[in-house]
């Protein structure tokens, strides 16, 4: 468990911190997330000038600090008072973007988003729910719409309320449909105007049809674990989904990364850019909006150091050649 992991066990409800930790089954996707990064070694570069280092990034236009987002993560209200308020407020200090979450804990119009953002959307058996989520989230300026496409359905899962775990219920027609396809790629492009991402892409088979279908995006993700125990770690299946995609698009990926070592890693292994999860939620509990900003800043400066040993100066510097299996 890490510090931030600590800290935030400290000061929240035992069932909250359950409910964002745990995995489902038995938690071997989850707990074998962040050594999975770890079976990677670098080969650092010598004699390259890296006086200077920089890890700005540009993604859909959007200029980023670091290739580092806060992915999208439901209910921040559980974590902190003003859940995603503050969320967005310590994202945008650190000059990242979040990923909204279509179950955020706070409506959308009591979100402060200034800087560029994204809308995560599920494609729900009534459309005309997700319809007029996504409709709302570009009016309110989402420059981009993450559909998550690996959960066909939700394990039940008792959501904290007030101290108490309650059934999640939502209104008829509100669960993710399980016949969804890939139509659903031009679909969202085309009421959204936006560009579209596809989170939840494991294969590479997988990958390339979604590229195929019109993703401008794909993100290679195992939900955390929360959906589907022993499915493969993402640093295994990040590699095959690059190679499948070929630089048509960006590959995003998620899954265990804690520190700049892990993003340096995903970089290597052909990430144009890496989100995180749980990391934030920990960081919102411990620490409000300032905590987000601090969790954020430290993963862009240690990937900056990670950056200046192995001899790159720049994001563009990174290759398959940084890395190689332990």
């Amino acid at each position: 468990m890490t510090t931030l992991e600590e800290d935030a066990r400290a000061v929240l409800p035992a069932a909250v911190f359950d409910y964002y930790r745990d995995g489902f089954g038995a938690q071997v996707t989850r707990d074998e997330a962040t050594a999975a990064w770890r079976e990677w070694r670098f080969v650092p570069r010598l004699f390259r000038d890296v006086s200077r280092v920089s890890t700005e990034v540009e993604l859909f236009g959007a200029r980023l600090a670091a290739p580092v987002l806060a992915g999208p993560t439901a209910l921040h209200t559980l974590a902190h008072p003003e859940g995603e308020a503050a969320t967005v407020r310590g994202v945008e200090a650190a000059g990242s973007l979040l990923v909204l979450s279509a179950r955020a804990g706070r409506p959308l119009a009591e979100v402060p988003l200034r800087r560029p953002w994204w809308f995560q959307s599920y494609v729900l058996r009534d459309r005309e729910i997700t319809e007029r989520q996504v409709r709302a989230a570009v009016a309110a300026g989402a420059s981009a719409i993450v559909l998550t496409a690996d959960a066909p359905y939700v394990h039940p899962r008792p959501v904290p309320q007030a101290g108490a775990l309650s059934p999640a219920t939502r209104p008829a027609g509100s669960e993710q449909d399980p016949a969804l396809n890939s139509a659903a790629i031009a679909w969202l492009a085309g009421i959204s105007g936006k560009p579209v991402l596809v989170k939840g892409v494991l294969g590479a088979r997988d990958a390339a049809a979604c590229v195929d279908a019109g993703a401008a995006g794909v993100i290679v993700s195992n939900h955390g674990g929360r959906q589907l125990d022993r499915v493969i770690a993402t640093p295994r299946a990040l590699g095959p989904v690059a190679a499948a995609v070929a630089g048509r698009v960006p590959v995003l990926v998620d899954g265990g990364i804690q520190d700049g070592g892990d993003v340096l890693t995903a970089l290597a292994l052909g990430a144009t850019a890496v989100l995180i999860g749980r990391p934030v939620l920990w960081a919102l509990a411990a620490g409000g909006a300032d905590g987000v900003r601090d969790c954020l800043d430290l993963l862009r400066t240690d990937l900056a150091r990670a950056m200046a040993q192995t001899g790159l100066p720049t994001i563009g510097d990174i290759d398959a050649d940084v890395v190689t299996r332990g």
